[in-house]
């Protein structure tokens, strides 16, 4: 199971939008944004996204059809819609439309943070809170690694693929998942950025190497 979270995040204001994307990326998530609700939908049906967070007044095709679409396609999508509107009858009939949880704007971005989290565990199965794999322990929550009791620092991206690849059990995890997962909409696919990074990672991690190439299939850990 791979364990990475990519949001979504589908909102017509362009700077509201890049401001939520630049701090969801500061916390580790990969974030890919739509500016409308036409955008939104042929994005949540190529990617599986983990949380949508959905601007209720979108162009094009407004929310709540984004919603209802989502919600019948991508049931295990969690959804949470935001809106100018704080009534209560907004708050009831957002919900009513499939929506999981419900921010009225403005809003604290802690609070939409705390709501994305979760919202992904609620959609995704249960996994210990402290990975482990032989002698690494990985803490996600306070972003920690240690090897065989030493602490190891990682860039963001290269703790984003130890993560991933620990929460895959041993199996083994495409350089198309590692992109979709840790990276973005606005990561080439043709680039090498995977390769080089799994470079680092083995370095920094030392011997006995664990991190294995599965030729033309991708990487698991052994």
């Amino acid at each position: 199971m791979l364990t990475r979270m990519r949001v979504l995040i589908a909102e017509d204001e362009r700077r509201l939008a890049d401001a939520i994307a630049r701090g969801l990326r500061r916390e580790g998530i990969a974030v890919d944004t739509a500016a409308d609700g036409s955008d939104a939908l042929i994005k949540s049906r190529v990617i599986r996204y983990d949380v949508l967070v959905l601007d209720r007044d979108l162009p094009v095709i407004d929310g709540d059809e984004v919603c209802r679409a989502v919600r019948d396609e991508r049931p295990e999508t969690g959804i949470l819609m935001l809106t100018a509107a704080g009534a209560l009858e907004d708050v009831v009939e957002g919900l009513s439309l499939g929506a999981d949880d419900y921010l009225p704007k403005p809003f604290r971005f802690a609070e939409l943070v705390a709501r994305i989290h979760a919202l992904a565990r609620r959609s995704s199965p249960a996994r210990p809170a402290v990975l482990h794999h032989c002698d690494l322990v990985l803490d996600p929550a306070r972003r920690e690694l240690a090897r065989a009791g030493r602490s190891i620092e990682l860039a963001r991206k290269e703790f984003g693929v130890l993560e991933t690849l620990m929460g895959a059990e041993g199996a083994t995890v495409s350089a198309e998942e590692l992109l979709e997962r840790v990276w973005d909409e606005h990561t080439d696919p043709f680039t090498n950025v995977v390769r080089m990074t799994i470079m680092t990672l083995r370095r920094k991690l030392g011997a006995p190497p664990v991190i294995e190439t599965v030729i033309g299939v991708g990487y698991r850990l052994v």
